[in-house]
């Protein structure tokens, strides 16, 4: 799944090919790609131009004249800029007709979501109010008392969005391997100071991978750009450890691959 990353890649891809574009026409071929009614979604985003495209933590806002829609990637979701010549691919869901070209979702799983929302107020609704905030805007204070009321393994607890936003499995991993923490550990066990150090390491490895564009996983392109994080992954999906030469395990933490070294991220409960 495309983590925060990845979807500011996407962010700042289309950015530069549809902002000040204007919505000509919808196609909408997969109705429960929309989130609500769907000739409503086509009617109140039709003739509106694109103003800007934000994004918290996973979500893509696109923000239009008067409405602006969620998009949510999920697994496998894609945006591309296509002539409106060419022909429609079957996994092709919804496309957004432009001034020149087309805008076009495509999604061979079919579980990406869209959803109308407030230009001004998308922050305060469904579905990003539940959201926590992201590494680069909680405190660490504010992560030290979150953290410190939950037993969730750390691991777990990166990945649960209403605590810190926008890490997934990959970034998860890393983080802990660069914290030198057992994935397994307990969340509450972190003094202050280690959640000050996750909190900078985290946002360390959001901005390097922002950087490097992503990392390139199988079912993530932004526009035909793959990211080059990959070749700086220090533990996920490695077999031996960078540090130490070990051997890297990989184990179950919550249902969730997790790759760590034993050597270097002792465990500590």
């Amino acid at each position: 799944m495309p983590e925060l990353p990845e979807v500011e890649t996407v962010r700042q891809t289309l950015r530069q090919f549809v902002l000040n574009k204007t919505i000509t026409g919808v196609d909408v071929f997969y109705d429960k790609i929309i989130d609500g009614d769907t000739q409503e979604f086509i009617h109140a985003i039709t003739h509106q131009s694109i103003q800007e495209i934000e994004r918290v933590g996973k979500y893509l806002i696109f923000i239009l004249d008067d409405v602006a829609f969620v998009s949510h990637l999920r697994m496998e979701g894609k945006y591309h800029i296509l002539p409106k010549e060419k022909s429609f691919d079957k996994h092709t869901h919804v496309a957004f007709h432009l001034d020149d070209e087309d805008l076009r979702y495509i999604d061979t799983r079919k579980f990406g979501r869209m959803q109308l929302v407030d230009k001004k107020l998308y922050r305060q609704q469904l579905p990003l109010q539940k959201l926590g905030k992201e590494p680069f805007e909680i405190t660490t204070e504010e992560l030290y008392q979150l953290l410190h009321h939950t037993s969730l393994p750390i691991k777990t607890a990166l990945l649960n969005q209403s605590i810190m936003c926008g890490i997934g499995n990959i970034y998860a991993n890393e983080i802990c391997f660069a914290m030198q923490i057992d994935p397994r550990t307990k969340s509450s066990r972190l003094s202050k100071k280690r959640v000050d150090e996750l909190r900078k390491v985290s946002i360390s490895i959001l901005k390097n991978a922002i950087v490097q564009g992503g990392t390139t996983i199988h079912s993530f392109d932004a526009n035909g750009i793959h990211g080059l994080f990959q070749l700086q992954l220090n533990v996920h999906g490695q077999k031996t450890c960078p540090t130490c030469q070990g051997e890297i395990k990989k184990i179950m933490v919550h249902q969730r691959g997790t790759y760590y070294c034993p050597h270097c991220q002792k465990k500590r409960y």
